[in-house]
C-alpha cells in the first residue's frame, strides 16, 4: 500500500483538483468519517460526489475544516491529498522560498462502517517519506430538527463557584496552567508572548464531569486581540474572539468554529462583558449572543479542531481554551437534557 499511495499521490497531485469519476466507482465511502488520527487525536473526512466529481473536506486535529486537493476512488480503495506550504528559511530566519508537500491518505473499508487508513507524507526536508496507520468511523446520519420548545431541561448546575476552581482541572496535565480565580472571576492570563520566541503554550480548562446535551449560559469578557473558546462535550468549539466590527466569518464570536457562520454580528467591543445561551441538542446547535440568536438550531456536521476525540455519541466535559490569549468567565451555568 505504501508504494501505491506515493504513486497515486504523484498522480493526482499531477492532474490536481477534484477528478472526474471513473466508470462504476465504489459509493461506500461517500459520507462523513469520524477519524482517529495517527498520534490519537480527533479527525474528520467528508468525502462527496457533485457535479460528475468527487469531492472532500477535512479536518486534522486542530486548525480548521479546509478542502482536500483531490478525490480518487479505485476500485476499493479511496486516495485522498492535501496540500501544504513549507518555509524554507535562511540562518536569519528570513523565508527565502515556499515549497508544497502532498501526502495521501488511503482507506480501504473495514467491518461494521469502518475505514482503515494509512497516512503517506514527505519528511519536510526531503529525506523520505513517513507512514502511519489509523482509524475511521462513518458518522450516522443527522437526526431532523429537534423542536427545543419540547425539550426537558433538568435543574440548573452552577459550574464556576466564583472562589476556587472545584470541579475544574487542566485539561493538559504535561502543561502549565494560567487559570485562577480573580475577584470572583475564572481567569486565564498566560504569559506574554516575547517577539522572536516561540509561544508559550499553556493549558486548557476542563469540567471534572461530563455532560450531554444540555443548555449553557455563561457570561465573557475577552481583552483586544484575545481568543478563547467554549468546548461543548468536548468537541464542538463556540468561539470566543475579539471580532467586533469584522466581516461574518465562521471564526468569529459565537460561531461553531470554522462550521457555521453567525447569521448575525452581535458581539461587543473587547473588554466588554458579553453572554453567550447555548443549547446543544441531537447534534444540533442553537447560539445566542449578547440576546441575539445567531445560531438557529443548525446541524453541527461534525467535530471542530482541537476537539478531546471524534466520537460525537459519548459525553464529554464542557472545556474552555486557554492556550490562546488572556479571558475572563463568570455565571457559567448549565441544565442538562432530562430524557
Amino acid at each position: 500500500m505504501f508504494q501505491v499511495a506515493l504513486q497515486t499521490a504523484a498522480l493526482v497531485a499531477a492532474l490536481g483538483g477534484a477528478v472526474r469519476l471513473a466508470a462504476a466507482p465504489n459509493e461506500a465511502f461517500l459520507g462523513r468519517w469520524a477519524l482517529t488520527i495517527p498520534g490519537g487525536g480527533a479527525g474528520w473526512l467528508e468525502i462527496k460526489k457533485e457535479k460528475g466529481y468527487y469531492d472532500g473536506a477535512i479536518l486534522w486535529g486542530g486548525g480548521s475544516v479546509v478542502p482536500v486537493s483531490s478525490v480518487v476512488i479505485s476500485d476499493d480503495t479511496l486516495i485522498v491529498t492535501r496540500t501544504s506550504n513549507v518555509e524554507r528559511k535562511d540562518a536569519a530566519g528570513k523565508v527565502v522560498r515556499t515549497q508544497q508537500f502532498t501526502e495521501a491518505l488511503t482507506a480501504k473499508l473495514g467491518e461494521g462502517d469502518t475505514l482503515k487508513l494509512t497516512r503517506v507524507a514527505p519528511k519536510l526536508n526531503g529525506t523520505g517519506y513517513d507512514s502511519a496507520e489509523f482509524s475511521g468511523r462513518r458518522i450516522p446520519a443527522l437526526p431532523p430538527r429537534p423542536d427545543l420548545a419540547k425539550v426537558k431541561f433538568g435543574a440548573p448546575v452552577a459550574l464556576f463557584n466564583g472562589k476556587d476552581l472545584a470541579g475544574w482541572k487542566a485539561k493538559e496535565t504535561n502543561l502549565e496552567s494560567a487559570w485562577s480565580v480573580e475577584d470572583g472571576l475564572l481567569t486565564n492570563r498566560p504569559p506574554k508572548h516575547e517577539p522572536g520566541k516561540p509561544a508559550k503554550r499553556t493549558a486548557n480548562l476542563r469540567t471534572e464531569r461530563e455532560f450531554e446535551d444540555f443548555n449553557l449560559t455563561l457570561e465573557v469578557n475577552v481583552p483586544a486581540g484575545s481568543n478563547s473558546g467554549v468546548y461543548l462535550r468536548g468537541i464542538y468549539e463556540i468561539q470566543v474572539v475579539d471580532s467586533f466590527g469584522k466581516a461574518l466569518n465562521p471564526h468569529n464570536m459565537g460561531a461553531l468554529y470554522s462550521r457555521i457562520t453567525p447569521a448575525v454580528a452581535a458581539e461587543k467591543k473587547a473588554g466588554e462583558w458579553q453572554t453567550m445561551d447555548i443549547t446543544l441538542v441531537d447534534r444540533h446547535v442553537t447560539v445566542v449572543l449578547n440576546g441575539t440568536k445567531i445560531i438557529d438550531n443548525q446541524p453541527a456536521l461534525g467535530c471542530t479542531g482541537g476537539a478531546m476525540w471524534s466520537d460525537e455519541f459519548r459525553p464529554g466535559p464542557l472545556y474552555l481554551q486557554g492556550d490562546h490569549g488572556e479571558v475572563r468567565y463568570r455565571n457559567i451555568v448549565l441544565k442538562p437534557v432530562v430524557k
